[in-house]
């Protein structure tokens, strides 16, 4: 039997949900950009966010959706959630937020959610709130509403390369591409386009009112080793601080110390670590 309450959070508690949030403004992201744009209603929302502590002091979140997300989740929190998540389907796509967070819902979750189809025990987490000393690349820049199909073909690639699997698999990707084309009508996509080809392309995934999260930056193998993605992500970092946010941030999978190096040079620091399981 759970000891400490945990139960389904509805709108009555959304000012304690974001003071929570507030307190985790970069590993929280995804979870504040959801409850911002569509509260703690179940039947608005694309996930159910759960809360552990007393109706008088939540201590932790764990959103679960598309993705499971816990917040600020100490060990007994995370057991807690686990209780009660083990009495639902999987239904989430992966866990991903704070390291030892993730890792320890997985040691609950694993030997009935397995087996993983990879686990990234560690991913830093970087943020920049300074326009980078790299000089931007001026070829850099928002993509056109007009320009979905021109994008498309490298967001598949950059989606099939970090995640593993295509994103047209279940769908023959309608969902992904209505994804895009969210982003590409939010201003949130970038790209540089060289010969009549995306050569590198970066989205603002999550905004918030505190950071603008970076994710599927991606170079075209055959310009990769020319020495530009730092140019380019500092085009990027440039335009979401000056228009989008007071921070970026970002996550990286550790072992690639190529990107840690470019991020690096455009002004990111240590922020802590995620941990991403995928399914």
């Amino acid at each position: 039997m759970l000891t400490v309450p945990v139960r389904q959070l509805g709108e009555a508690e959304r000012g304690a949900v974001e003071r929570l949030l507030d307190l985790d403004p970069f590993g929280g992201a995804q979870v504040a950009e959801r409850v911002t744009a569509h509260g703690l209603s179940w039947w608005r929302s694309d996930g159910r966010i759960y809360g552990y502590g007393s109706r008088r002091h939540l201590e932790a979140l764990c959103w679960f959706g598309g993705h499971l997300t816990p917040v600020l989740a100490s060990p007994a929190a995370v057991s807690a959630f686990a209780e009660l998540i083990l009495s639902e389907d999987r239904g989430c796509s992966s866990i991903v937020g704070r390291a030892d967070a993730v890792l320890g819902l997985w040691e609950h979750l694993g030997r009935y959610w397995g087996p993983a189809r990879d686990v990234r025990p560690h991913q830093p987490l970087l943020v920049a709130s300074a326009p980078p000393a790299v000089a931007a690349d001026p070829g850099v820049r928002l993509v056109r509403p007009d320009e979905i199909d021109l994008l498309y073909p490298a967001a598949v690639a950059m989606y099939t390369e970090e995640v593993g699997v295509s994103p047209l698999t279940d769908d023959g990707g309608r969902g992904y591409r209505r994804r895009v084309m969210e982003l590409v009508r939010g201003r949130r996509a970038y790209a540089r386009v060289a010969g009549g080809e995306v050569v590198f392309k970066a989205e603002l995934a999550v905004v918030t009112r505190h950071t603008a999260q970076v994710q599927g930056v991606w170079v075209a193998p055959h310009w990769r080793g020319r020495g530009m993605a730092a140019s380019a992500m500092a085009a990027v970092v440039r335009d979401a601080l000056r228009r989008v946010a007071p921070t970026v941030s970002l996550y990286v999978n550790g072992h690639n110390e190529r990107a840690r190096h470019v991020y690096a040079r455009c002004g990111f620091r240590p922020a802590g670590e995620f941990a991403t399981v995928l399914f």
